[in-house]
């Protein structure tokens, strides 16, 4: 039986990030240099992002393989949702850092369900 041991592992990182971002919402407005009259948006976004990362993130630590390979598929999904979604409302710098975090945490998350489908 797969362990899905890489997949659990960042499953474990991403809710830690939810909890981060439930605790320190003004995280994200902080990093995407948002305009005053914004901050209260990015605020809810970040504490939208999560109760969404604790949800999935508690399926890809708990769940049966099966479980855990949809979870890391939609947490893939949702990065690069996120990744275009901010990406249409940033520029310059911040916009290649909302990229590289948001495509980064995808690929890190495509690498770990691709080496655990060889268990």
């Amino acid at each position: 039986m797969a362990t899905m041991k890489l997949s659990r592992a960042l499953s474990a990182a991403t809710a830690s990030y939810g909890v981060f971002a439930l605790v320190q919402p003004d995280h994200l407005p902080d990093a995407l240099g948002s305009a005053r009259g914004d901050r209260d948006g990015y605020r809810l976004l970040a504490q939208a992002y999560g109760v969404r990362d604790l949800a999935i993130s508690s399926a890809g630590m708990f769940g049966s393989p099966a479980v855990v390979r949809a979870a890391m598929r939609m947490r893939i999904a949702m990065d690069l949702g996120d990744c275009a979604l901010l990406a249409l409302r940033t520029e310059g710098d911040v916009r290649r850092k909302v990229m590289g975090v948001t495509l980064g945490w995808g690929a890190l998350n495509i690498a770990a369900l691709l080496i655990d489908r060889r268990d």
